[in-house]
């Protein structure tokens, strides 16, 4: 009697899964810090195309969460929501920046993009946007709906997390 031949489907180990952050030297923790922030941007490099709101607000958070002053930026997408770039277009103080809604307007006509997730960091830590952080979301949905361009989302980044916009129902 002839054995049958059985192919062995090997999972690759996942060699992280058992690894806690309290586990990990100061240049250990900031040496995986550095390595998910490459590994997400591989995510949001040009051509690639956005799927996950998840992926997308880690990155950020990773990105932007140390910073000590406010940072601004755009991530620009076409038409069927494949990366074109990420701009940080404004930098600002520790408690504000000032964007200019025509700024980005012609960073997306530059770009020739169709659709942008408008993003920011909040140094003090809390993500929760404020007064003025709905105000110029409305100012820049406005404007760019004049080009025929979506704002998918407004990101808050903060230290304790990442507020979207979209997920809050406040686009």
């Amino acid at each position: 009697m002839q054995q049958a031949n059985v192919l062995a489907c090997t999972v690759p180990e996942d060699r992280f899964a058992h690894i806690r952050p309290e586990d990990l030297s100061e240049a250990e923790l900031s040496s995986l810090t550095a390595l998910a922030l490459e590994a997400l941007a591989r995510l949001h490099r040009p051509g690639e195309l956005l799927t996950s709101p998840e992926g997308t607000r880690a990155y950020l958070q990773l990105s932007l969460a140390d910073r000590p002053f406010e940072v601004f930026g755009v991530i620009l997408l076409d038409n069927r929501h494949r990366v074109i770039c990420n701009a940080e277009l404004f930098h600002g103080t520790i408690d504000g920046a000032c964007v200019y809604p025509r700024v980005i307007a012609r960073r997306v006509l530059e770009s020739n993009a169709a659709a942008v997730i408008i993003y920011h960091n909040h140094p003090a830590g809390l993500p929760t946007p404020s007064q003025a952080d709905r105000k110029i979301t409305r100012t820049i949905v406005e404007a760019l709906k004049l080009l025929d361009v979506r704002v998918l989302d407004h990101v808050v980044v903060g230290g304790e997390g990442s507020v979207s916009f979209a997920e809050q129902g406040l686009l």
